[in-house]
């Protein structure tokens, strides 16, 4: 799809970002309700607010966008959707929606709204943005790692509008694949409540101690060629920052839009207002590196001073005037005075007082045109203005004044007014515990295809997609129940993954581990027979159906659902959990040793220290780079706890062949742990 303009997409936590916003040059905002949006900290909208702020859009000609962009429990679901049907009759123009479940919902229910998949949906390749295409997705917020090439093959791939973001924070972890908030604080990004901790201390050999925070996104000097490449919308970060912050960014990015090269002066206050060691455009360029890497500093903070945030106030505290007017006024004798005004194709009347004979000077027609023109301090500017006036008449100013102010509220009113609106009451799932038919099963994932013997009892046992063909061939003819595990993010790879699962298809292997949209519905298309991973984030039994729908065959769960919510998820397929592993709770696609030593010695496998000393493995592998947990999940000895899992999914990472051997023959005897270990989230929930 291509356009000839970019939509600038601007954040707003507070009515006064929304002024800021639309005032700045905004086309459209994007804003939170209270509940279920990915910024839970954000000040966000109450029902009022949410009307007051959808109001004030719209008049200005600007689209409001509703973030309901988190993970929702099963129960949640119908709270969720009566969340987003008060925002769909207030006129919200968009929903951005993480959650597979509640979109599907929400597009059924409410069919006259446009549905945006966020971010946190881990989009980045052309498949992906075809399989939302085809189940009613009309925009696709894509992962922040793209690069200009990965961007344009998306864009190129199917009709759906592609939403790029072009300036604020970026996380190290794609996004909606982080677990590190949930796993070390109970605080889940998946849920709008990360903690952050990406921005604490953690130190590779030879790093700065602050190895997993990067530096800003800005590409704002980039909107020509994003609109050229045909993305639809420029997208802003920051809903939790202040509204100088939310204006600035606007600014710049209309500047950049509108003359195609963003203002050289503009992009140091923005700079001033916020930054973390200045900006990075590494991830559109394809250069990942030391330079992507950046801090919040003493100088950061201070250069944000009251004399640069107090003058940018200055030039969003007017009212601006974005809709032309054309008045017609008629004064005639012995009828009341009539005032037609016409904006957007919309007409409205406001009758006056009968004019009466002037005693002195008549009402001139320039008189009338110059109190017709006053309308400052709204949204409104006279376009054109006639007047028929009859000679010898005149009326109050006053009058004609009262005239002009009631046909701009009526106006404003008829602009504002929210269209009828389709709603279709969902009818919603019966929540029961589920009952596991047979014993549980096994599945164990390798990074190499050195399996022990041990495994042939495993109901599948995974290895890397990107392995020999013979080796993966091999263990088929040993008696191994295989199946392959593609990457979970594979930008820039699609057909790489493509073409080696057509190869492993000629030596009969059918099962794919997909933990990404993309490749589920890829396996799918290609007649594979495809289980979920965790990265899709599974957290109800709606979002159950709707991977049943593209063509799973089953999956792992959510790893931030407690015990009890895996036996109440149920559906068309099958459902597993990670019953062990040292969980990945980062993937990232700059590397942190290349804030250190670089990636030259590490041969793959290196180590991150946070603050009280932890080491945590990282691992890289297809470009990216995952961090392992410090303490593996075992559930060895509460498998039982899980009566409503049909599998237990064994995720082996550089463990020995002796020591994975011993753990499976753990789970064979439900023995207790051995070492250092961790329960996950199963026990104790997130945020």
């Amino acid at each position: 799809m291509m356009n000839n303009s970019i939509e600038i997409l601007a954040p707003c936590g507070s009515f006064d970002s929304v002024t800021a916003a639309v005032r700045q040059g905004a086309d459209a905002v994007y804003i939170g309700s209270l509940r279920f949006s990915a910024r839970a900290y954000a000040k966000n909208f109450d029902s009022e607010e949410l009307k007051k702020a959808i109001d004030y859009c719209h008049l200005h000609g600007v689209k409001v966008h509703i973030t309901l962009n988190t993970l929702v429990s099963s129960e949640e679901v119908p709270i969720a959707v009566e969340t987003a049907k008060e925002a769909y009759l207030l006129g919200a123009d968009a929903f951005i929606v993480q959650d597979w479940g509640l979109a599907d919902i929400i597009k059924k229910a409410m069919p006259d709204i446009a549905l945006h998949a966020s971010t946190q949906m881990s989009v980045h390749t052309p498949q992906g943005a075809r399989v939302l295409y085809k189940n009613g997705f009309d925009r696709v917020v894509l992962a922040r790692e793209m690069s200009r090439e990965e961007i344009a093959e998306v864009v190129n791939s199917c009709d759906i509008e592609t939403e790029v973001f072009v300036h604020g924070a970026l996380c190290m972890c794609v996004s909606g694949q982080c677990y590190l908030s949930a796993m070390i604080g109970g605080r889940s990004g998946n849920r709008g409540r990360c903690a952050q901790p990406c921005r604490l201390p953690f130190k590779v050999k030879g790093g700065t101690g602050y190895d997993l925070s990067l530096k800003d996104n800005c590409i704002l000097n980039e909107l020509s060629e994003l609109a050229r490449i045909g993305v639809a919308s420029a997208k802003i970060e920051g809903r939790m920052k202040r509204p100088e912050y939310t204006a600035m960014a606007a600014a710049v990015a209309r500047h950049s839009a509108d003359s195609g090269i963003a203002d050289n002066e503009e992009l140091e206050r923005l700079r001033a207002v916020f930054s973390r060691s200045g900006f990075t455009n590494g991830y559109y360029y394809g250069k990942t590196g030391r330079e992507m890497f950046g801090t919040r500093l003493k100088e950061d903070v201070v250069s944000a001073s009251e004399s640069v945030l107090s003058e940018i106030r200055a030039e969003y505290k007017d009212e601006v005037q974005t809709n032309g007017v054309d008045f017609t006024l008629a004064v005639k004798k012995n009828v009341p005075v009539m005032l037609t005004a016409e904006c957007r194709g919309i007409t409205v009347k406001s009758v006056g007082v009968v004019p009466e004979t002037a005693m002195n000077v008549p009402l001139s027609e320039e008189k009338a045109k110059r109190q017709l023109a006053k309308t400052g301090g709204t949204a409104f500017y006279a376009e054109n203005i006639s007047a028929d006036i009859d000679d010898g008449l005149t009326i109050p100013i006053s009058s004609l004044n009262a005239m002009r102010r009631d046909a701009l509220a009526a106006l404003e009113e008829e602009i504002t007014a929210v269209p009828y609106r389709r709603y279709i009451e969902p009818v919603y799932k019966k929540i029961t515990a589920k009952e596991r038919s047979g014993n549980i099963t096994y599945r164990a994932h390798f990074r190499h295809c050195d399996v022990p013997a041990v495994f042939k009892d495993c109901e599948l046992v995974y290895v890397p997609l990107f392995s020999k063909t013979d080796d993966i061939s091999r263990l088929a003819e040993k008696g191994f129940n295989v199946g392959v595990e593609v990457p979970r993010v594979t930008f820039g790879r699609e057909e790489a993954v493509r073409r080696k699962l057509d190869e492993i298809k000629t030596v009969g292997i059918k099962d794919v581990w997909c933990s990404n949209i993309g490749t589920v519905s890829l396996a799918a298309d290609m007649g594979m027979t495809v289980h979920g991973g965790f990265g899709l984030n599974v957290f109800n039994s709606y979002s159950l159906d709707f991977l049943a729908n593209i063509g799973a065959a089953d999956t792992e769960l959510s790893v931030e659902l407690t015990s009890g919510m895996v036996n109440h998820i149920s559906g068309n397929i099958g459902t597993g959990v990670v019953g062990y592993g040292y969980l990945p709770l980062m993937i990232t696609r700059n590397c942190p040793n290349k804030n250190g030593k670089g990636c030259k010695t590490c041969h793959g496998k290196s180590v991150i220290t946070d603050r009280k000393g932890n080491d945590f493995t990282l691992m890289c592998n297809a470009g990216c780079t995952e961090m392992l947990n410090c303490k593996p999940i075992v559930l060895s000895d509460k498998q039982d706890v899980f009566s409503g899992t049909d599998f237990m999914s064994l995720h082996f990472t550089y463990e020995t062949n002796e020591q994975c051997a011993d753990i499976f023959k753990d789970y064979l005897n439900k023995a207790k742990p051995r070492g250092e270990y961790t329960r996950g989230l199963y026990f104790r929930g997130v945020e």
